[in-house]
């Protein structure tokens, strides 16, 4: 529904922000990026699917030694899959010759990160800390959990790829609604389908969901620049998220290999994508998106295709190479310019109306 909860002022009031700008939440950047973002008058964000309980602690700190204007945090809500001990093994089995050509030993352990969904641990870091906002991916955690979240006073946002998911959150009590258009960098954060062939893009999608929720909605997907968030609010969106375009902020203390991927980057070499993590998302076209995908069957589901992935990666970073790398990258890098985060967030801002 179009009407009062549709203006940029609106989202911006609600959340106590200058300007109604959102730092897409993105694994590898942290505080620094951030804290830019907010010191601006934004709303930056940080992942934390990534990140144990003591690191999100200490991000915050720095953020809040930064600057005190609000922020946000960004959890996952999937629900794990069940390991398959099998199809892990094919998996280990279709890299070995990959393996082979670093000079890595394909059974060796591994060890990264984990991509836990938000738990009691992860709640009780949100109580204690209190961030103005918190976001869910893949749709929202157990009706406890969410609770705690509300009690801590913060405002939730979760990330729609269709309108059932729109209404589903809506009716759930979210306080804004993420229009995640197809062109958006990373994970599609849907969660009533697994088609990813379905995915509708931003200029369809946005006026759909302002359409069918009360709540503020905000654009996600082909921003990079003020004329895609004048788009964005001439279909109704309170607010934009932008991630690729603050990838190329020194802020966001990405890879070498990673930024000069995004510097090469034109509108045609992004894809959908499960090869790197066992789930969809969109991404810069490397080595191993080309050779085993961009979509296969035979990824172990999300984040199991990763995990053997991960000695590859740090083998070919090392030599600066991204071939096995996650390059998240929307369809608008292209049109994305290496500055400071503070200067993009204020550039972005003049393409909303009224400011």
């Amino acid at each position: 529904m179009t009407g009062p909860t549709a203006g940029p002022s609106v989202f911006a009031g609600l959340v106590g922000i200058a300007l109604p700008i959102v730092q897409a939440p993105m694994v590898g950047p942290k505080a620094r990026l951030a804290a830019a973002v907010s010191g601006a008058g934004g709303l930056g964000s940080l992942a934390c699917a990534a990140l144990t309980p003591d690191q999100i602690r200490a991000e915050v700190a720095q953020i809040r030694v930064a600057t005190d204007a609000p922020f946000n945090l960004n959890f996952f809500c999937h629900a794990p899959a069940a390991a398959d001990a099998g199809r892990e093994a094919a998996w280990r089995s279709a890299l070995t010759p990959y393996y082979e050509e670093l000079g890595l030993d394909p059974a060796a352990p591994v060890t990264m990160a984990n991509r836990a969904p938000f738990d009691d641990a992860m709640a009780e870091v949100v109580a204690e800390l209190r961030p103005r906002v918190v976001s869910f991916h893949f749709g929202l955690p157990a009706e406890p959990l969410l609770r705690r979240v509300r009690e801590a006073g913060c405002l939730i946002l979760s990330s729609a790829t269709t309108v059932r998911e729109a209404r589903w959150l809506a009716e759930r009590g979210v306080d804004a609604v993420i229009a995640q258009g197809a062109e958006a960098g990373g994970h599609r954060g849907m969660f009533l389908t697994d088609a990813p062939a379905s995915q509708v893009g931003t200029i369809a999608l946005v006026p759909q969901i302002v359409d069918a929720v009360d709540v503020p909605v905000i654009a996600a997907g082909g921003i990079a620049e003020p004329r895609g968030v004048a788009a964005a609010f001439a279909l109704g969106a309170g607010a934009v998220q932008v991630g690729t375009a603050y990838l190329r902020c020194p802020e966001a203390g990405i890879s070498a290999p990673y930024r000069a991927a995004l510097n090469a980057a034109r509108d045609e070499d992004t894809a959908l994508t499960n090869v790197l993590t066992g789930r969809p998302a969109r991404g810069l076209l490397n080595r191993v998106v080309r050779e085993l995908g961009p979509l296969s069957a035979a990824a172990p589901a999300f984040p199991g295709a990763a995990v053997a992935l991960q000695p590859l990666r740090t083998a070919a970073e090392a030599q600066g190479s991204g071939d096995f790398s996650p390059l998240w990258s929307g369809q608008a890098v292209g049109l994305s310019r290496e500055r400071p985060a503070a200067e993009l967030t204020r550039l972005l801002a003049t393409g909303v109306p009224s400011l």
